[in-house]
């Protein structure tokens, strides 16, 4: 039986690029694809079709072959890898290859092309939570830290073999740090189980990282903390991460800062809040009372009549953002308090107190108001 023309079979003209044809695979595998179509014995038969095409054209040698000599050029080459079972090591071609390429990106993939498992990789971040007081948040501070991480072991420089000796071939995947198993129209693509994907195995592992090519450390750093900082900012120190692999570049450390709660402030942003105890003498008469700020104590007048919770705004007194404007304010709220443990003289004065004002609604403006509307409450749900 002839076999169709290739640019024909994935429907693409014979000056298509690589993409083109790549993506006319693609269309036609999942439409075609095994899983999809089960017990179809056509769409079997066009897979493999689609799939002895994509891997002739999708390769520039074995492309121009065919196009210079037509099937006759390439047979023997196309489709090899679907003769039996059995693992594919390096230089294996057929659908294996194909599976990697293309394949796994329909089903999620690596994308296009395996990558050197030797070539540098850069090293992990790291991350390290950083309680700080509100003050030293506030004002800045300089503080040290003890990281543990990886660094690259000086012993054998990284490489993880002994001095003296060198890294070998992998014998099982010759190299590619992958093996492929197929059965029929499947094929499975694995890490190596001899040399974890590297490619190479160590016969004389280094005495110092025990082949890992990294050791690990624990080491003290000053970290600059700005001021202004709040919890959830970040710190980040270049280079102080996980050191590299293959010669690769170390990660970074990100410092994140968590600020303590604190005795007499909440902080919300760049402002400050504080609750500020008085008594009712203060409160009715007016007074002037000590308030403390993270900058030291100053004087807050109080003026007669207050009530609790009424706000006094300290301006400039807050935080000053990390990244630039002007300082918040700090929110002075007013709590009466209530006088406790009182004498019985102190219990009579009161009482005479409290006969004094009488019913006048004009020492209570607020009590008053408030039994209104609870009057007026009850009255509207009366049917």
């Amino acid at each position: 039986m002839s076999k169709r023309d290739y640019y024909e079979v994935l429907g693409v003209d014979k000056g298509a690029d690589g993409k083109e044809i790549k993506k006319a695979y693609r269309r036609l595998a999942q439409k075609y694809h095994p899983d999809r179509n089960p017990d179809d014995q056509q769409a079997a038969e066009k897979f493999r079709e689609v799939s002895d095409a994509y891997e002739v054209l999708s390769d520039d040698q074995k492309r121009a072959a065919y196009d210079q000599f037509g099937h006759a050029g390439v047979d023997g080459q196309a489709g090899g890898g679907f003769g039996g079972g059995g693992f594919g090591g390096a230089g294996a071609g057929g659908f294996s290859d194909i599976f990697g390429d293309v394949f796994g990106d329909i089903f999620g993939g690596g994308g296009g092309g395996r990558r050197n498992p030797n070539a540098p990789q850069r090293g992990s971040d790291l991350r390290y939570n950083l309680e700080l007081d509100l003050e030293d948040a506030v004002f800045g501070t300089t503080v040290d830290i003890r990281v543990p991480r990886h660094i690259e072991c000086e012993h054998c420089d990284g490489s993880g073999a002994e001095p003296g000796s060198s890294k070998e071939t992998c014998p099982t995947c010759h190299g590619q740090g992958q093996v492929r198993m197929q059965q029929g129209f499947f094929a499975v693509q694995q890490t190596c189980p001899t040399c974890h994907g590297s490619g190479q195995v160590i016969k004389v592992p280094c005495r110092k990282c025990h082949g890992e090519g990294r050791v690990r450390e624990t080491r003290t750093l000053s970290v600059k903390i700005p001021a202004g900082v709040d919890t959830g900012d970040r710190i980040r120190l270049n280079g102080e991460g996980e050191s590299g692999l293959n010669g690769g570049p170390a990660g970074d450390l990100y410092v994140q800062a968590d600020i303590k709660p604190h005795p007499i402030f909440e902080r919300d942003g760049r402002h400050l809040h504080c609750e500020v105890p008085i008594n009712f003498v203060d409160a009715a008469l007016g007074g002037e009372l000590e308030v403390p700020t993270l900058e030291g104590r100053v004087k807050l007048k109080i003026p007669s009549e207050t009530q609790t919770g009424k706000l006094f705004r300290l301006r400039g007194k807050g935080v000053k953002p990390v990244r630039g404007g002007p300082a918040g304010d700090l929110l002075c709220k007013v709590v009466v308090e209530t006088p406790v443990n009182l004498s019985e003289e102190q219990k009579e004065l009161l009482r005479k107190f409290q006969e004094s004002l009488g019913s006048a609604s004009r020492h209570s403006p607020k009590k008053e108001g408030w039994f209104d509307g609870v009057k007026r409450f009850f009255e509207d749900m009366k049917p």
